[in-house]
C-alpha cells in the first residue's frame, strides 16, 4: 500500500499541537492536561502541562478493565535455566500490586528514588511498574555492571531502596549479584533503607539483618492475603524513571524520562512505527537495564495491550543459533527488535541460515534493529534468510524512541540499506557544520533536532539543568545535539557514519571511554592514556587503550597491559569488552594538548585520514600505526 509517512509527517509539522493532542487521546489521564506544550516550563518546555496520570494504571489496569484480563500480557522465557511462564493481564497486575505494597511497606513513597539491579526475570519488569505504581521513580542498572559503577549510581539517585536479585546466570556461569551489591552500598556515601532480594535457585544470598527483605516471601505473603495497592496519580511532567548514560568524563548522567509524554509517544509508536496491533506478541531482545527495554520490553507493549517477551538467554550458545527462530515460533511473535550485533553473531554461528527452516515463522513479520549501525551485509543476510522486511532505525537512551525510521504502520518507505530512513513526526532533523551552519544533501556533518524535542525525550538530566544545556543545547544553539555525525540525501533519507564525541558502541551498549580512561589512568605505572573504539565485525566496536608509562617503569609492558584490562573489568564490569591496551611512547596530540582520538581511531580502522592541521608532531601517527600492526589490528576492521 502507499505509505501515509508524508502526509503523517506534514500534518505534525503543520500543527504539533494538534497532532500530539490527538496523540494523547489514546492515553488514560486522571486529570485532563492543561496545554499540549508550554515553551516556558523546563530548560526547552514541557509536554502536557497540568495533566495527571499513572504510567502502571495505562500498562495494566485499564486492559484488565477493558476485556483483556485473561490475555497474555509477559512471557518469560529462560533457555539458560529451561524455565517459562506466561502472565496474564490480570496475573501481571496482582503481581505487581502485591510488589507495590512491599515496597510500601518499606516506606517508599511517591518521589521516592528505587535502584533496580536484576537479572532478565519477570521480577525486574514488575519492579518496574511497581514504582509506577506508587509514583516512585525507578533508575534501572545493568546487572552486569561492576560495584563501582553501582555505587556511582546510588550516590547520584540517593534511592529510598535497591530491589535486586541473588543471582544473574550466563551461558556456563553464574554471577552472584549479592556481593556486588553489598560492596557498592559500603562504597557509597548514601545508604538505601531497605535491599529487597529475589532469591533465586541457583544461589541463595545472604541478607543482612535489619536492612535486606526477601522479595518473594514478601510477594507470597502481599498476594495470599489478597492486598491491593491504587495508582497514585503523578503529573505528567513528574519523572518515571532515570536511566544512567556515559558521560563523556566518566561521571554518568541521570537521564530523566516522564510520565505523560512518554506514554503517548510510545503508544504512537506502536502502531504507526511498529506496525503492532493490540494482542499481538512483541519482542524486543534486550536487556532491561538499556533503554530500549524499557521503551519496548516493558512499556510500550503494555501501553498498547501487547504481550511482551522477557528472554533470559543469548542469540547463540543458549543453546545455538537458532534460539531467536525457537522463541518466535514458540510463542507466536509477530515483531522482533534486536541490535545488529545479534544478527552478526548467529551469522558466524549459522552462515546459512539452516536452522531458520527448524521453525515455523508464519506469524513472524518483520524485523526491527537498533542501538549501533545496521551495516548492510548484515541487513541483507537477514532478509534473504527470512524473507521479512527488515528495518534499521536510529534513537538515544535521550530520547526513549526512534528519531528516524520506517514506519511500518503508516506503510513501509523503500528501504536504503545502510540508512535507518527518515525522520519521525516530532523530530525535525538537520545537519549542521561545526559552526552551526546548514549543509546541503549529501554533506557529512553535525546531526541535531531543532527544539523543542517531542512527548517522550528527556526533559532534562537527573539534577543538573546546566549540564543538560551545556552537554546537548549550548553548541548549536535552539538544536538537541545528537553527537553524531552523518549525511541526509536528496530524498530526505538519514545515514549515521559516526560518533563525534567520546561515547563506543559496544553490541550495542552505550560506554564512555572518558570512564575507562579514568581507570588506566589510575594504574600506578601509567602517565597517560587514551581509549578510542575501533570497528569489530561481531560487537560494532572494541575499545582499544592506548597508555604511556611513567619514566622509570621497568615491569615488563605485557604484565602491565595485562593488569590494565583487568582493572577495566572489575571497575567497569565485562559488559565493556576491555581487552586491548598499548604501551606507546607517546600520543597524538595538537599543539593545545588535545589527544587525537578521531585520527587514532581512523589509523586502526585501516581508514584514510587527513594529516591534522594542528598536530604537535605527524610522525607520533606513525608510531600509533606501528603499535597497532604489531598487535595485529590496523586494517583489520
Amino acid at each position: 500500500m502507499a505509505s501515509r509517512y508524508n502526509e503523517t509527517y506534514e500534518a505534525w509539522k503543520r500543527d504539533p499541537e494538534a497532532f500530539w493532542a490527538d496523540a494523547a487521546a489514546d492515553i488514560d489521564w486522571f486529570k485532563p492536561y492543561d496545554t499540549v506544550f508550554d515553551p516556558d516550563a523546563g530548560v526547552y518546555g514541557r509536554w502536557f502541562v497540568g495533566g495527571e496520570c499513572n504510567t502502571c494504571y495505562n500498562c495494566l489496569d485499564r486492559h484488565v478493565e477493558r476485556g483483556r484480563p485473561g490475555q497474555p500480557a509477559l512471557i518469560y522465557d529462560s533457555p539458560i535455566t529451561g524455565a517459562r511462564k506466561t502472565y496474564t493481564y490480570e496475573e501481571l497486575l496482582a503481581k505487581v500490586q502485591a510488589m507495590a505494597a512491599v515496597l510500601r511497606d518499606g516506606g517508599v513513597e511517591k518521589g521516592d528514588r528505587v535502584i533496580i539491579y536484576m537479572p532478565m526475570i519477570p521480577e525486574a519488569v514488575m519492579a518496574m511498574l511497581a514504582c509506577a505504581r506508587l509514583g516512585a521513580i525507578h533508575s534501572v542498572v545493568f546487572g552486569g555492571f561492576a560495584a563501582h559503577e553501582l555505587a556511582t549510581r546510588i550516590d547520584d539517585a540517593l534511592p529510598k531502596a535497591i530491589i535486586s536479585a541473588s543471582c544473574g546466570i550466563e551461558p556456563g556461569r553464574v554471577i552472584a549479584y549479592k556481593p556486588l551489591l553489598d560492596e557498592a552500598v559500603a562504597q557509597a556515601r548514601h545508604k538505601p533503607a531497605h535491599c529487597f532480594i529475589v532469591q533465586r535457585e541457583q544461589v541463595t544470598a545472604q541478607l543482612v539483618e535489619g536492612r535486606d527483605r526477601d522479595l518473594g516471601a514478601l510477594m507470597a505473603d502481599a498476594l495470599a492475603s489478597g492486598r491491593t495497592v491504587d495508582c497514585v496519580p503523578v503529573k505528567a511532567t513528574d519523572p518515571l524513571y532515570i536511566l544512567y548514560t556515559s558521560g563523556t568524563t566518566g561521571q554518568p548522567k541521570g537521564v530523566v524520562r516522564d510520565n505523560g509524554g512518554h506514554m503517548v509517544a510510545l503508544k504512537w509508536s506502536m502502531s504507526n512505527l511498529y506496525g503492532i496491533q493490540p494482542g499481538e506478541v512483541f519482542w524486543a531482545a534486550s536487556d532491561v537495564g538499556w533503554v530500549v527495554g524499557h521503551s519496548y520490553i516493558v512499556y510500550a507493549p503494555l501501553l498498547h495491550g501487547c504481550a511482551t517477551v522477557v528472554f533470559e538467554g543469548k542469540p547463540v550458545g543458549t543453546p545455538d543459533a537458532g534460539v531467536f527462530w525457537r522463541v518466535i515460533s514458540d510463542h507466536n511473535v509477530v515483531a522482533l527488535f534486536t541490535a545488529p550485533t545479534a544478527f552478526r553473531a548467529i551469522k558466524k554461528e549459522d552462515p546459512e541460515g539452516r536452522l531458520i527452516a527448524d521453525y515455523d515463522l508464519a506469524l513472524f513479520r518483520t524485523l526491527f534493529l537498533a542501538g549501533e549501525r545496521a551495516d548492510p551485509d548484515t541487513i541483507k543476510w537477514a532478509e534473504d534468510k527470512l524473507g521479512v522486511p527488515v528495518i534499521d532505525h536510529w534513537w538515544q537512551t535521550e530520547t526513549g524512541w526512534a528519531i528516524v525510521g520506517n514506519p511500518m504502520g503508516l506503510g513501509m518507505l523503500p528501504v536504503k540499506h545502510g540508512s535507518p530512513t527518515v525522520p519521525m513526526p516530532g523530530y525535525d532533523v538537520r545537519v549542521l557544520d561545526d559552526a552551526g551552519h546548514p549543509l546541503p544533501a549529501g554533506t557529512l556533518g553535525n546531526i541535531v533536532v531543532k527544539l523543542p524535542l517531542p512527548p517522550g525525550c528527556l526533559p532534562t538530566l537527573w539534577n543538573a539543568d546546566e549540564r543538560f544545556r551545556s552537554s546537548y543545547l549550548a553548541e548549536f544553539p535552539g538544536y538537541y545535539k545528537t553527537a553524531d555525525a552523518g549525511v541526509i540525501d536528496e530524498d530526505g533519507y538519514l545515514s549515521i557514519m559516526a560518533r563525534t564525541d567520546d561515547i563506543i558502541n559496544v553490541a550495542g551498549h552505550r560506554l564512555s571511554t572518558g570512564a575507562m580512561e579514568e581507570v588506566l589512568s589510575a594504574h600506578p605505572d601509567v602517565a597517560e592514556c587514551a581509549v578510542i573504539g575501533i570497528s569489530d565485525q561481531l560487537k560494532g566496536q572494541l575499545p582499544c587503550g592506548f597508555v604511556v608509562l611513567k619514566a622509570g617503569v621497568t615491569r615488563p609492558h605485557a604484565e602491565i597491559e595485562a593488569d590494565l584490562v583487568r582493572l577495566v573489568r572489575d571497575q567497569i564490569g565485562p559488559v565493556a569488552a576491555f581487552k586491548i591496551a598499548i604501551t606507546v611512547d607517546r600520543l597524538p596530540k595538537t599543539r593545545s594538548g588535545k589527544i587525537l582520538r578521531g585520527t587514532m581511531r581512523q589509523i586502526a580502522d585501516g581508514q584514510e585520514y587527513k594529516m591534522p592541521a594542528t598536530i604537535d608532531d605527524p610522525a607520533i601517527l606513525d608510531e600509533i600505526e606501528a603499535a597497532l600492526r604489531a598487535h595485529g589490528i590496523v586494517g583489520e576492521s
